[in-house]
């Protein structure tokens, strides 16, 4: 039972996090489909999942096309009712969706004045009025939801359900401008944007070369603060020490350099995801431990 995941840009799309988040994070078969969301072929790409037009469209393994991101969440909910996608006690679930029903018609001043985008953090962002009317109403949100589940700290709900999924592109806007937050929603923003998930979605993300860069803000920029390429590079020749990818299993044509040991990888894109970030493979660390 294999899903079709129709989605965008990794570093720019939020929805698309959303999207892939319901699949990955619940361990829901899936293939992937990257739409030209920046290429002019969008519409193209999208053809075969008509009327659907936006980023994700979810298509079941019978073809039934499921476009909108909260109308997949119950989808997937239905269809897979032990995987614990919404919180198991109904009080939590009721929340949990009034939360993500919120996220889907709310916000507008946040998410136009700061678009996603997991590459750095801009400094001296200085956010509208309705820009903080919007996050004091989520960090509004965040508390009620922590009152009904019990929850102080981590997921909102205890454990990770859809209502974090819906939440974390939230987290990477607020960490990406700088934008002030209380103490208690920084910390679950960067547990959010921690998730091995959410970081080998970004060391994806960073494969691709943009030109012009979305979205760019004349501003200065800090690193972005979770997961980093530490002293990995992508060199041209081997030989590497291990004679198959670590990822497909297949023989080596790509390779990086790390701690003056060299790895090799099955093609650029391996490669490159790992450059970006090498602790958010763990099969890569596994095999450098072993090494």
């Amino acid at each position: 039972m294999t899903y079709d995941l129709f989605m965008g840009d990794r570093m720019f799309s939020s929805w698309s996090l959303r999207g892939w988040l319901m699949l990955e994070k619940f361990g829901i078969p899936y293939r992937s489909h990257m739409v030209g969301l920046y290429s002019g072929i969008m519409a193209q790409d999208l053809a075969q999942v008509a009327p659907a037009r936006q980023v994700p469209t979810l298509r079941t393994p019978e073809g039934v096309v499921v476009g909108q991101s909260l109308a997949m969440a119950e989808t997937l909910a239905e269809r897979h009712p032990d995987a614990g996608l919404w919180p198991s006690d109904p009080a939590q679930r009721a929340t949990a969706r009034w939360l993500c029903a919120e996220m889907v018609s709310s916000f507008t001043a946040l998410r136009g004045q700061c678009p996603m985008q997991l590459l750095h953090i801009y400094q001296g962002f200085e956010p509208s009025e309705a820009t903080r009317a919007d996050l004091e109403r989520i960090e509004t949100l965040w508390a009620h939801a922590r009152s009904v589940s019990g929850a102080h700290t981590g997921p909102l709900f205890g454990r990770y359900s859809l209502a974090d999924v819906f939440y974390a592109p939230v987290a990477a806007r607020i960490v990406g401008y700088g934008l002030s937050v209380s103490a208690a929603s920084r910390a679950y923003c960067l547990e959010l944007l921690s998730d091995t998930s959410v970081r080998q979605w970004r060391a994806m993300g960073a494969t691709v070369n943009y030109d012009p860069m979305p979205y760019a803000m004349d501003l200065p920029t800090s690193p972005w603060p979770v997961g980093t390429s530490g002293s990995a590079r992508a060199v041209a020749n081997g030989p590497s020490i291990n004679a198959n990818c670590p990822y497909s299993g297949k023989p080596v044509t790509d390779y990086l350099e790390m701690d003056g040991r060299i790895w090799g990888f099955c093609n650029p894109f391996c490669r490159d995801k790992t450059v970006a970030d090498p602790g958010a493979w763990p099969k890569f660390i596994a095999m450098t431990a072993a090494g």
